[in-house]
């Protein structure tokens, strides 16, 4: 049975930082091409990061480019992502997401899915 959990939300002030870590169990981690999505209440769920199986090759949005940091341990079958300099506008549920296919942000290829952990900024 495949798990996919995310953990280090938090509520950190503008300007601040967060390491959010996904953990997944029960598949070959270094099978699968990893990415972190978000959603923020109202909005649909969009592309944030996204890191190939071998962590040689990394994909930020246009919005987290500069701020925000993926990377991957396969030998712990961990994920992270490295927050800096956070905006009120980052606030939002993270999700962590599994794909063998290739790194996009189309949702549909990515066949796990953890449940999030929240994200919240105070300015």
């Amino acid at each position: 049975q495949v798990q996919v959990l995310e953990s280090g939300g938090g509520l950190v002030q503008a300007g601040g930082s967060l390491r959010l870590s996904c953990t997944a169990s029960g598949l070959t981690f270094d099978d699968y091409h990893m990415a972190w999505f978000r959603q923020a209440p109202g909005k649909g769920r969009e592309g944030v990061s996204c890191i190939s199986w071998s962590g040689g090759s990394t994909y930020y949005a246009d919005s987290v480019k500069g701020r925000f940091t993926i990377s991957r341990d396969n030998a712990k079958k961990t994920l992270y992502l490295q927050m800096n300099s956070l905006k009120p506008e980052d606030a939002a549920m993270y999700y962590c997401a599994a794909s063998q296919l290739v790194c996009s942000w189309y949702q549909p290829q990515y066949k796990y899915w953890g449940q999030g952990t929240q994200v919240t900024v105070s300015s």
